[in-house]
């Protein structure tokens, strides 16, 4: 299974997201690693490139359901920090992506 967040540098909401992922996976049975993607850096994958800050994306597919949209800044409006998915939305994904139980 893959994890990515995926940024900016710079994106005021990359630590929120990177702490409500955190979360998600520590309840997880067996946690798994978060590969972080600057998505400015230019030996990136072009199709990574493609979403906006910050983004997370469980075996390729985004958390929130959502499409690339370029270099932008993302919100996530279902999101109690409109800036960042919420931790309902991450555990879903997971849950989604055959991980089994959340605790």
């Amino acid at each position: 299974m893959l994890v990515q967040l995926l940024f900016f540098p710079g994106c005021p909401n990359v630590g929120a997201a990177r702490g409500t992922l955190e979360r998600a996976l520590s309840k997880v049975h067996d946690p798994l690693p978060i590969q972080e993607v600057d998505v400015t850096d230019p030996a990136t994958p072009p199709d990574l490139r493609a979403w906006g800050s910050p983004t997370i994306l469980i075996n390729g597919v985004d958390v929130a359901g959502a499409d690339p949209a370029g270099s932008c800044c993302r919100l996530y409006r279902t999101s109690e920090r409109r800036g960042a998915p919420s931790l309902a939305i991450v555990e879903a994904a997971l849950l989604r992506a055959g991980l089994g139980r959340v605790r």
